[in-house]
């Protein structure tokens, strides 16, 4: 897409009014601790330019998890009736007197913001850190990253007036710091290919012991190759961190693996945040033509759709995550499957801006969208390897309203070794998988205990294979491994299902996990393997539900029945 900037950010007014002092002030968010890999500088400089964002109370956001899980349980009465785009934004919606109590604040400081979000839950404002720190009674600092050298501009602590507590949930960036590892999990070195007898049965090729290509995974998950007949079925791809999906490597990777489909079956292009895809064969990506090649590849003919986003981020170090999912609320018809194979430590981001990105996904989710993530690549040591003492959760896999995609390896399958998964410290358990949990951390017994919480959102939910997986890449075949190749090769199956279900005039799948956890029996459990990190053998693959591969791969004749689409 041409570079389609979504929001623009006011400028800030330098006309001073009435006096901070003015207003008690109360301390709203803080951090005990700098986030592993940073060090604390000097004072940052009073003339530096901060883009602050503001996330305003929303009207009735526990409404909305009501009303999501109302049309995700599979016994609802109102099962798949999703939610329209008014019918959202009416939970979403500031109170009138929230926005008017805001406003107000700001214009006493001779601010003037500007709406980021369809309702208006969230707006922004540009201000030097001397403006900065006597609006919010704080102190911003210098902090480094170590390993890269990247500077931050961030404070500890900040306060806000004490009326507006109950009409300001955050204000960001500030105690919430940049992503070190800039989103990515894939990998490009597999790990140690398996022996060429560890085959399940003579339906899949022995190549696959080797090299995982899509027929491998059509043989592995009995997927069909029948085109997709309903063009209003559309599937998601994200895309970030100047990630490029290359039409000439697609092309090449459907002439060598997809021989039954035109080799000129291509994607569509959407932009923001001065998103682009260059076609320049040196700027093609792994990342971004993995999760291209293995939706179009597999999700055979369901409209897919790569969405690039840019750098001119419009929600901070949020790094576009927030606004690829305003961009797709905004939209009449957003895709009904979205796949993301990106994803961050969760202690690197504060747990109240963690609950306003996972109410972001939630409201996408009402409306009938799938969203499914990466669970990331570090074991229980975080979306990297990385050392530690006590395990690291993934952000947003803990997020309870998407589905976590873990990762497995070798056929027969066994939990990969890198397959990020446990229990978020910030999210607590949802209701459709407590059962499942419970059964789990039971087998488990002593096992790490005081290394990760048992009340936590547990995650992943899913897995597929996702090591020594080919790709092009630059016109040459490239194996990689990670869950990023997991989540849009589970991603396609469902795109896949919900092409039947529209074509019988049914509603898609939308949120999935209700439904997931309803259907155990439509996955193949992997009780093998497990997820080492921070100097354990992390949570070892059991029957049923586990930390590793969640419920397991999925049957896809099984997950379409259980979907009353076959």
């Amino acid at each position: 897409m041409i570079a389609t900037k979504l929001f623009v950010i006011s400028l800030f007014g330098l006309v001073m009014g009435n006096p901070l002092g003015r207003r008690a002030m109360q301390l709203h968010e803080s951090r005990s601790d700098v986030p592993a890999g940073f060090v604390k500088g000097s004072a940052a400089s009073p003339e530096s330019v901060l883009k602050l964002r503001i996330a305003l109370a929303q009207n009735n956001p526990a409404g909305l998890t009501a009303a999501l899980l109302d049309v995700s349980e599979p016994t609802s009465a109102n099962f798949r009736q999703h939610l329209t785009k008014e019918e959202v934004e009416a939970f979403v919606a500031p109170k009138p007197e929230t926005v008017t109590a805001v406003n107000q604040w700001l214009s006493e400081n001779g601010l003037n913001a500007t709406k980021i979000s369809p309702t208006g839950d969230w707006i922004s404002f540009e201000v030097p850190v001397s403006k900065a720190s006597e609006l919010l009674n704080a102190d911003f600092e210098t902090f480094t990253h170590v390993a890269t050298g990247d500077e931050s501009i961030r404070t500890l602590a900040y306060s806000i007036p004490a009326d507006l507590v109950g009409h300001v949930e955050l204000v960001h960036p500030t105690i919430s710091f940049p992503n070190p590892s800039g989103h990515l999990p894939v990998f490009s070195t597999p790990a140690k290919l398996p022996s060429a007898g560890n085959l399940t049965s003579e339906a899949v090729p022995s190549s696959c012991a080797k090299t995982v290509t899509p027929a491998c995974v059509q043989a592995l998950y009995s997927v069909p190759t029948t085109p997709a007949t309903e063009k209003t079925n559309t599937l998601g791809v994200s895309g970030f961190i100047q990630q490029y999906a290359n039409q000439a490597d697609l092309k090449t990777f459907l002439s060598d693996y997809r021989t039954d489909i035109s080799s000129s079956t291509t994607f569509n292009l959407q932009t923001l945040d001065g998103g682009s895809n260059s076609q320049s064969p040196s700027q093609a990506s792994d990342e971004a033509n993995l999760d291209i090649q293995y939706t179009v590849g597999l999700a055979t003919g369901v409209p897919t759709t790569f969405i690039s986003v840019g750098n001119n981020f419009q929600d901070g170090n949020l790094e576009g995550f927030l606004d690829i999912v305003n961009f797709l609320l905004g939209e009449s018809n957003p895709p009904n499957v979205l796949t993301t194979s990106y994803g961050q430590n969760e202690n690197t981001i504060s747990s109240t801006l963690s609950n306003q990105l996972c109410n972001a996904y939630q409201q996408l989710g009402a409306r009938g969208t799938s969203i499914l993530f990466a669970s990331g690549d570090g074991g229980v040591s975080g979306s990297q390897s990385a050392s530690c003492s006590t395990f690291v959760p993934t952000f947003p896999s803990g997020c309870p309203f998407l589905t976590s995609v873990g990762a497995t390896s070798s056929v027969p399958e066994t939990s990969a070794t890198f397959s990020a998964g446990g229990f978020s410290n910030v999210f607590t358990q949802p209701s459709y998988q407590a059962s499942a949990v419970a059964t789990y951390l039971k087998a488990l017994g002593n096992t790490n205990s005081g290394k990760f919480t048992t009340t936590g959102r547990a995650y992943p939910d899913v897995a597929a294979i996702g090591d020594n997986v080919e790709i092009v890449l630059d016109g040459k075949k490239t194996p990689v491994s990670g869950t990023s190749c997991s989540s849009p090769i589970f991603a396609s199956m469902i795109s896949l299902i919900n092409d039947k279900l529209v074509a019988q005039g049914k509603s898609p799948l939308g949120f999935l996990n209700p439904f997931l956890y309803a259907n155990p029996s439509a996955f193949n459990d992997i009780t093998t393997g497990d997820n080492p990190g921070c100097n354990t053998n992390g949570f070892p693959a059991k029957a049923g539900w586990d930390p590793v591969t969640g419920l397991g791969t999925p049957n896809f004749p099984a997950l379409l029945a259980a979907a009353g689409a076959s």
